[in-house]
């Protein structure tokens, strides 16, 4: 992503700071979409402005705005770069466990946005690619799971071999235009 095609909603309640922000983020080449004072319902209001990216610029980033960032990761997963004037180091990994992907104390300096924001979205990208795989890893397990169940159980009624039993759930699986996995658990359902 070019710093000139991204969307940016920034979250700021010093309207005066957030004007000096905004213009910041405009002359670095990104594009505020959406200034508001708090994260209240950020998850919202990212989806609804269309930000890719989300700047947060609080003095001290509270609970509820940790909440709000965690409902955001876990429902609309976007970069969040989180400028705070305190860093209390169990602040700062609450707040990446809720998601955000880069946490930079002592405020917003101008000069230093860009290259935040360049590290957060990578940061992000290599987080959610793991996120991913992790998600991907666990179907497969959960899948060859249900499919051994259903294999045991196919070899204890039918008295087949393991070869066998898999053979059987393949073809079923092709016959109905399924995969072997959903076959397994419409097996298992229905014994």
């Amino acid at each position: 992503m070019e710093a000139e095609s991204l969307r940016v909603l920034l979250v700021d309640a010093d309207a005066d700071r957030a004007a000096l922000v905004s213009s910041g983020l405009e002359a670095a080449g990104y594009e505020v979409v959406a200034l508001v004072s708090d994260t209240a319902d950020l998850t919202r209001l990212a989806r609804e402005s269309g930000a890719e990216v989300i700047v947060c610029d609080l003095d001290d980033p509270g609970r509820d705005a940790l909440e709000s960032m965690r409902a955001l990761n876990r429902d609309e997963p976007r970069p969040v770069v989180l400028f705070a004037e305190r860093g209390e180091p169990e602040q700062i990994e609450a707040a990446l466990e809720a998601g955000v992907a880069a946490y930079v104390v002592e405020g917003l300096a101008p000069g230093r946005v860009r290259p935040v924001i360049e590290v957060a979205i990578r940061r992000f990208r290599a987080h959610h690619a793991m996120r991913m795989e992790l998600e991907a890893t666990r179907a497969t397990l959960a899948a060859r799971t249900v499919i051994d169940r259903a294999k045991a159980r196919l070899m204890e009624q039918g008295r087949l071999t393991e070869e066998e039993a898999y053979r059987r759930l393949r073809r079923a699986a092709m016959d109905q235009g399924k995969r072997i996995a959903d076959v397994a658990q419409a097996l298992l359902n229905n014994i």
